[in-house]
Parts: C-alpha cells; structure tokens; sequence
C-alpha cells in the first residue's frame, strides 16, 4: 500500500506492507481524533521495513507539509540511544558495568559517591537527579558545567537503594562516562559508529548544513476526554501534587535546567544534550531499534544476543522517586510496564516527555519509532504512540 490518504486536514504519505494496514488507519485517527498536528511513524519487522508513514505540517504552528525527510526533536527518545553507546562500549569491552564510575572519571568520586556503579547510572539508581543549583541553558550546553556540577554534587538518596529518573542530569552523567572512555563527546561518537554505518538521519548535537529540515516543536492541547484504549488523561493526584511542589525531586529534576531551554533554538539544537535534545525522523529511530536486535539492509547488528538480554533485564521497578508512579528500567532502556506499555514483556526502548518513541521487541522482531512536533503533557504512555502501538499489536 503506497501514495497518500487524508488524516483530517492531512495528506498521509509512505508505504505500508499488506497486513500492516491497521497501522495506517491508527495514524489517521491519530489527525482525526487524537489531536496530531505533524507526525511520521515508521515499523521494521525482521530487519525489512514494513511502515513509513508522514503527514501534518513540518511545523506545529505552520503549514509547510511535513516531508520524506522531516526531522523533530524527540526529547528523552535520545536516552536509548544514548544507553546503547554504553552497553556497545561495555560489548566492546572498554567499560566494565560494575565498575565505580570514579574509575574512569576520578572527579567523580566526591560527595559520597566513591561507590556508585557504572550499571547504577544507567538504570536510574544514582541518586542525582536533581543539582543544587540548577545550570542556566548556555552552562547545560557548554560540556563542561554539568559534569562538574556532578561530580561535586551529593545523591539525594543512597545510591543503589532506590530508583528515580534522572531527567536531565543523565546528559552529563552518561555524556562525561563516553568521553572520558573514549575521548569522544557522545555526540560524535553516536555519528561516527551508530548514525553512519547505519544511514540514520539522527543526531546528538544538530549539524548547521541540517538545520533546514527539522520542525517546530510546542505544545498541543490535551483531548477531552480519555482514549478510546482506555488510557486514562487524568494524573493521578499524588503526580499532580509533585510537580506543582516546586520543592519535590519531580519538579526540581525536570527543572535542572533554568529557565527553561528553547527547544526550537538553533543553539539549543547544536549542544550535545543526550538526555533530552536527539533530533531524528521516525525510520531512522526505528532502524536503530532494528539494529540492536537483527541486521538490517545487511548493515551491522549493533547488539550481540547477550547485550540484547542486557537491555531488556529488569534493573529497577517499583516506585519511581521522581515520575512517582511505579516505572520499569533496564540498563538505560525504559521497560514494558504500565508507566511505558510497550509491544510486550521483551520489549525495550524509551519515550520523549510529550509524544515521541522508539523500540524494540525481540520476541516479534518489530521494532518502532514515531516523532511527532505535537508535545503533550505527559512524560510516557502518549495515547497516539498507544495507538500505534496497539495497531501493530493487530497486526502480529
């Protein structure tokens, strides 16, 4: 199935493989009832891809049409890959996972955390999700004040005893561990040994000869009412009440950053924020998903089977200190749970605050990325990536 469709005020473009179309219907209603302003999702099965889908605008508060090659800003969907650089250099044998962190960044060491663990980073447990005094936009992307402010900075709870997300001080904590082991900044390391031997339109740190094609990025108002697969809109209170305390770990690790950072900001876009600011087209997130798991296109398997059993192990469950409902997390990859409902119980991957996607499943062999320039409020469980992802569920 190929050519164009309408999605509401949308012309839908790509391709969708027989028995995949359940998919293409999901991402019209996505325009018709979900709110969707500009959106591509794209599915690999078995390394060949089976979904390519576009429309909207490139922009969400413009008209240009959204093209082939539409990139967006997918937030924390750059965690994933951000993680994957690690597990690839613990593959590889040049980071031990249960080694301090200290041993590779000695200034790391301070504040009572000469104990903290490599694999204690990845899945959430450090205890530093929030600084003591939060890094204004031109100190959080010059590369160096973060992972200072860390390495002097105190856990908030003993490390390796609870699990809260590490919102935004995971773009220095893993960022530092890749340069100071390599010598590379992670940006650079993401182009040279994933984005390029792959073919990926994805980056960590925005190339200026790429700026022109990627959208706009805001806000979206939220539907009236839950999604007809029961998703219900409404946080619950307790969440409610963490971030409206501008005192809870909830509000001060999302605000790590302050003011805030204009996301749509050139400069912005060009700092290597592997936290939060990976700009990609939904075929290149899905292609990266495909990779850990199989060849495709008979380029490189990213993961040997072990570090795919690595990515989709349960590392930390249970009450989250920072999203404060109960999360799922492996070695850097959130897991299928109720927080994160994903394809099934092997699956692995990680959402953006307010839409975007990507995954794996190895037990099926799919593997998904959707962006979108649409943000809602939620940080995980968007009802239009649920949708997509319940299509491809009926077409397994």
């Amino acid at each position: 199935m190929s050519g164009s469709g309408r999605a509401g005020a949308a012309d839908v473009r790509g391709t969708v493989a027989e028995g995949f179309e359940p998919v293409h219907d999901a991402f019209i209603r996505n325009f018709e009832q979900r709110g969707e302003r500009g959106a591509a999702v794209a599915v690999y099965r078995d390394g060949r891809k089976v979904v390519d889908l576009w429309a909207g605008s490139r922009d969400v508060d413009g008209r240009a049409p959204w093209a082939v090659d539409t990139a967006q800003v997918v937030r924390s969907a750059t965690k994933g890959v951000a993680a994957a650089v690690v597990l690839l250099l613990h593959q590889r044998g040049q980071i031990d996972l249960d080694a301090p962190v200290g041993t590779y960044w000695p200034e790391f060491k301070a504040a009572g955390k000469e104990r903290v663990v490599v694999r204690q980073l990845l899945s959430h447990r450090a205890g530093l999700p929030v600084l003591d005094r939060p890094l204004t936009p031109a100190e959080a992307a010059d590369g160096a004040s973060g992972p200072a402010a860390l390495a002097a900075q105190r856990p908030a709870w003993e490390p390796g005893t609870e699990h809260g997300y590490h919102a935004q001080t995971y773009s220095w904590l893993l960022g530092e561990l890749v340069r100071r082991v390599t010598g590379r900044t992670i940006g650079r390391w993401v182009a040279e040994e994933i984005a390029r031997p792959l073919g990926l339109d994805f980056w960590i740190g925005l190339p200026q000869e790429e700026a022109h094609r990627v959208g706009r990025i805001g806000a979206v108002d939220e539907p009236p009412t839950a999604d007809g697969g029961g998703l219900k809109l409404r946080p619950k209170r307790a969440v409610s009440e963490a971030y409206a305390n501008p005192e809870s770990l909830s509000r001060r690790a999302f605000g790590v950053i302050d003011p805030l950072p204009d996301e749509n900001d050139p400069l912005y876009r060009a700092a290597e924020l592997p936290a939060s600011n990976g700009i990609s087209t939904a075929r290149a997130l899905a292609r990266f998903y495909a990779a850990t798991i199989g060849v495709v296109d008979g380029g490189p398997r990213l993961f040997a089977p072990a570090t795919v059993t690595l990515a989709r192990t349960e590392e930390s469950v249970g009450p989250d200190r920072v999203l404060v409902v109960a999360t799922r997390f492996g070695l850097g990859f959130m897991l299928h749970g109720p927080a994160c409902p994903l394809l099934g119980p092997s699956s692995f991957g990680h959402p953006g605050r307010g839409g975007s996607l990507g995954f794996a499943d190895p037990e099926s062999g799919i593997a998904l990325g959707y962006v979108t320039n649409g943000m809602r409020r939620g940080v995980t469980a968007d009802p239009r990536a649920q949708a997509l992802i319940r299509a491809v569920r009926s077409a397994l």
